[in-house]
């Protein structure tokens, strides 16, 4: 029984640590989401929140079991199921709302590309998170190395350099980050097809590694859920025995 309850405690600590991280993380493309989007940054409070309450929820249920307190188990029993309801309700909306959050997503790394400028400053922490995520991946643009020429930067440079993350050569990614200049511009100019680059879209880098992932995402999600209803169950048992010892205790007349 009281093993259940420390898992709470485990499952509160992880929710409460999965969103400190989010909004402490400055080098992943986590991070290029949390600066762009403000409805991750506040699911990620929510995130701490709810990983608060769950630590919290497991210290009442235990206290609550040990001491044979209804109302604590009941208290309990309430904060798991709206813990529960919220999880399912968040889902569902991830779920039929995949298509407009992915419309957000390429409208949110599409202005990133357009507005990037390696001598901007007040940037930095977003710019160095693309980079790294150009980087990591292998990647360039979000559908492709396409997206690049809305670049103002590069547009005016006639396309005569090119994000050194995107790069298929070490030694451009030795700068980690800015623009790169071309060896060999034709007459000045030049278009992303001369570019030594990656041809793949960081697009699909990202959702390659959601399918790769995807088992051990549900895996979790399906754990969580399970010990949630677990202590729900255990808690209502609980609130009988008690309740049925209650009445034993009252002397017959």
């Amino acid at each position: 029984m009281y093993v259940l309850f420390l898992h709470f405690q485990i499952l509160g600590a992880v929710i409460l640590g999965f969103g400190i991280w989010i909004l402490a993380d400055k080098t992943s493309f986590i991070a290029v989401l949390q600066m762009s989007s403000p409805s991750l940054k506040t699911g990620a409070y929510v995130l701490i929140g709810v990983g608060a309450l769950t630590m919290m929820m497991g210290f009442l249920g235990c206290l609550g079991a040990v001491n044979e307190i209804r109302c604590l188990l009941g208290l309990y029993f309430t904060c798991l199921i709206i813990i529960l309801l919220a999880q399912v309700a968040a889902g569902l909306v991830i779920y039929f709302q995949k298509e407009t959050l992915k419309e957000e997503l390429f409208h949110i790394v599409k202005d990133l590309i357009t507005d990037y400028d390696p001598l901007n400053e007040d940037e930095r922490n977003l710019r160095g998170a693309w980079d790294y995520v150009q980087t990591q991946i292998s990647c360039c643009g979000w559908t492709g190395a396409k997206d690049w020429e809305d670049n103002g930067i590069l547009f005016n440079k006639s396309m005569t350099q090119y994000p050194c993350s995107c790069s298929n050569r070490s030694k451009d990614l030795e700068e980690q980050g800015g623009f790169c200049n071309l060896d060999e511009p034709v007459n000045g100019t030049a278009t992303y097809h001369d570019w030594p680059v990656h041809e793949q879209g960081c697009m699909d880098g990202v959702e390659q590694w959601l399918k790769d992932n995807l088992a051990v995402i549900l895996g979790v999600c399906t754990g969580v859920a399970v010990i949630e209803l677990m202590g729900m169950i255990l808690s209502i048992s609980l609130c009988k025995n008690i309740h049925s010892e209650d009445y034993t205790k009252v002397p017959k007349s």
